[in-house]
């Protein structure tokens, strides 16, 4: 089975998307760089006992993505524990909304977000009164 094991955020400002992922979500990075032979930070994204992934923020390679087209490529959703105070620190720090908080009833609270490179996100916060 393929599962997923690791995830890429391609971005313009490294420092931005760092600080960005970081005061939003929390994560931490490690500078990959050498490894990679380009500008690579691997995120730690949570604990090794609470289900996930890590991955990566890298230099983009390409044109950043344009407003309004489809998405190229995966859209990576964040579980938060309070949907709310989560949009609240994505718009503090530069993010922007792409689809609003919807219900997926009785089941969770759903959205999608632009970070500060433009790139689409989710985030989800499981809530069985969600309607």
């Amino acid at each position: 089975m393929g599962r997923i094991v690791h995830f890429e955020i391609h971005v313009d400002d490294m420092d931005r998307a760092k600080r960005f992922y970081g005061e939003v979500f929390g994560w931490t990075f490690e500078d990959w760089t050498e490894y990679a032979g380009m500008p690579y930070l691997g995120a730690v994204t949570g604990s090794e006992d609470t289900p996930g992934i890590n991955g990566a923020l890298m230099k983009r390679q390409g044109p950043s993505p344009e407003a309004n087209q489809p998405l190229s490529g995966y859209a990576c959703t964040m579980g938060v524990e309070d949907y709310d105070a989560s949009e609240a620190k994505i718009l503090e720090f530069g993010g922007e909304v792409a689809m609003p908080k919807y219900a997926l009833p009785g089941m969770a609270w759903q959205g999608y977000y632009k970070d500060t490179e433009g790139n689409i996100f989710g985030i989800h916060q499981p809530d069985d009164q969600a309607k």
